[in-house]
């Protein structure tokens, strides 16, 4: 049984934990690892406690995934690299969702094959591939799947 719920501060070491394991899983995906920055420094640079929304996805082990989003974009998305496929990242993007109806964007490095069918299963398409430099981590050149959803 999953379980998505508001973030609180005490869930820092858990999302902590998960982003640093789910983010070098990413990366590698993407040709990227040396890219790799600790969510110490990453939420600061990104500002992930900027966004509207942070919820977490909570299981019998735990909390087992997190997302972060704004009105109209879904932009963090991590769950547990133990605990992949089993609901938790369509559980938390469907959260989120019902929180901010009009999330109409959500983005994913390219070569991140597991988000790609992860959104466009929720509804998104993939509108465009997108270049530029990775945000929190400017050193880097990457492209980006540009996913779109009509609220």
């Amino acid at each position: 049984m999953i379980t998505v719920r508001d973030y609180c501060e005490s869930d820092w070491d858990s999302i902590r934990r998960i982003h640093d394991a789910a983010r070098m899983n990413e990366l590698k995906l993407a040709g990227l690892e040396e890219a790799f920055l600790p969510l110490e420094i990453s939420a600061e640079r990104e500002d992930l406690f900027g966004y509207q929304g942070i919820f977490v996805a909570e299981s019998e082990s735990g909390i087992v995934g997190f997302t972060a989003c704004s009105a109209d974009e879904l932009a963090w998305l991590y769950v547990d690299p133990k605990h992949i496929r089993q609901g938790i990242g369509k559980a938390l993007v469907e959260h989120a969702i019902k929180e901010f109806p009009e999330i109409r964007y959500a983005e994913a490095l390219a070569g991140n094959e597991p988000a790609k069918a992860l959104y466009e299963s929720i509804g998104f398409v993939m509108a465009k591939i997108v270049t530029g430099k990775m945000p929190g981590n400017e050193t880097f050149d990457v492209e980006v799947y540009r996913f779109e959803r009509k609220p």
